[in-house]
């Protein structure tokens, strides 16, 4: 590896790094955030769910950009974005204005993943250099998600919740900088124009999908959340509609006959909505389900993030044999394993049960990851690297939004008397879903890789 494409992946890791760390510091500290801002209940819900619409929404039309603009300015531009989002949550006076602060970080996050994963494709045309690649992208994500939490808890403890997002911000201008100086500019070389109907139709329908899943965890009766179901239908019906249609759309819709990408798009979905929606959701049943302290449920949840980062840099060394859709489907069913005894909590239960599933949801989670990263630009064309970034990780963030609502369902729902037993007995239902999901997913990618092979056509490198 020379010393261009080393540069490459250090501003491309970095860039995933601090969106993951973005992402998953406040899941330790979300009760704390709520008291310092007054939050109530639904504002809750969208303090831990606001960033993920920023990313869904941005990710794809952010690749798709990057694609054809310039892959260093929107990466750049994206680490700017991810700096003000940061510095409205630090000053935030009250919850409206710290949400809106989360999602014009996940608008800045966007960016920095969908262009830094798709700058590797381009400064690692070889396989064996882009596995290499794609692993270390893979243990920088899970490090991101690894460091949050327990940053958000230690900082929290030390100093106050408003002086994390004062050190995100200064790291988001940090990146920044990397980008510009590291990355080479890269384009797709094709003359085209930003696609403004597809984004403002993709980016309404993904709003209104995620806003209905996150006031629908308080309950699906009332007039808003049936308004936005069915505007997000609309809109995302339009927006198909639209790409079949324009002739420079944002989104390729002939990419899908491959099966590669339906596999990695399969994937990148499951993985989402099963073990890092549950994820995501564990600090909260470890501190309000078994008493634990924010440090000590961020330190737990640690084992998995942690052991994700160690599996993801060693999935290069796998056979070159084993393609990707045969990884994919290994590594979640790796983890369905791992879920199986996080199924079974009491409010007894201390951390030593839940560390040995732990481990080993993080090591298949870390195949999955590494893989995803490589299958996200192996399964399209090269000039349509930043296209193949944005659905693949667009596809994780919604099944992640999707799964957080039915993980918080279940885990809260209405008969619910507020007892930590109810919490946990919740719990242990949505990880049943969570397993049914991860082993239901790798069985489609295992279907999609042999109808591929029958008929001759590659899946999955």
């Amino acid at each position: 590896m020379d010393r261009r494409p080393a540069a490459v992946l250090v501003a491309s890791g970095g860039g995933t790094l601090l969106a993951m760390f973005v992402f998953t510091a406040p899941l330790s500290i979300v009760p704390s955030v709520a008291r310092g801002l007054g939050a109530g209940a639904i504002a809750t819900s969208w303090i831990l769910s606001s960033m993920s619409l920023g990313l869904a929404v941005a990710l794809l039309p952010a690749g798709a950009i990057g694609d054809d603009f310039g892959r260093r300015r929107v990466f750049a531009a994206g680490g700017a974005v991810l700096a003000a989002g940061s510095l409205l949550c630090a000053v935030a006076p009250g919850p409206l204005t710290f949400i809106v602060g989360r999602v014009v970080e996940g608008l800045g996050a966007a960016a920095l993943i969908a262009c830094g994963l798709a700058v590797l494709g381009h400064a690692f045309p070889d396989a064996a250099g882009r596995a290499r690649a794609t692993g270390v992208w893979g243990a920088c994500l899970g490090a991101g998600i690894a460091i949050g939490p327990v940053a958000g808890a230690v900082l929290d403890l030390a100093a106050g919740w408003r002086v994390l997002y004062l050190v995100t911000t200064v790291l988001s201008l940090g990146v920044a900088v990397l980008g510009r100086v590291l990355l080479d500019e890269s384009v797709s070389g094709r003359a085209r124009k930003v696609d403004v109907a597809g984004s403002l139709l993709l980016g309404g329908g993904l709003a209104a999908l995620l806003a209905a899943l996150t006031e629908g965890r308080q309950g699906w009766t009332s007039p808003l959340e049936v308004t936005l179901l069915v505007a997000a239908a609309v809109l995302l019906a339009a927006f198909f509609a639209h790409q079949r249609r324009a002739e420079a759309g944002m989104l390729d819709l002939t990419l899908f006959r491959r099966p590669a990408l339906l596999s990695a798009t399969t994937g990148a979905f499951v993985a989402g909505g099963g073990v890092t929606a549950l994820m995501a959701f564990l600090c909260t049943m470890l501190e309000s389900g078994l008493a634990f302290t924010p440090l000590t449920a961020s330190l737990v949840v640690l084992a998995w993030s942690a052991t994700s980062v160690v599996s993801a840099l060693l999935t290069r060394r796998l056979p070159a044999a084993f393609s990707g859709g045969a990884r994919l489907s290994a590594g979640l069913l790796v983890v369905a394993a791992g879920l199986v005894p996080l199924a079974f909590v009491t409010p007894g239960s201390g951390a030593g049960p839940l560390l040995g599933g732990l481990l080993l949801a993080g090591l298949g989670t870390g195949v999955v990851n590494a893989s995803l990263g490589r299958e996200a630009v192996a399964s399209v064309p090269p000039h349509r690297a930043g296209m193949g970034s944005g659905i693949n990780n667009t596809s994780r963030y919604v099944g992640a939004a999707l799964g957080v609502t039915v993980v918080t369902v279940l885990a809260v729902h209405p008969a619910a008397t507020g007892e930590p037993r109810d919490l946990v007995a919740g719990w242990n239902v949505a990880v049943l879903v969570g397993i049914a999901l991860s082993v239901a997913g790798a069985a489609v990618i295992a279907a999609l890789g042999a109808a591929a092979k029958r008929a001759g056509v590659p899946v999955c490198g």
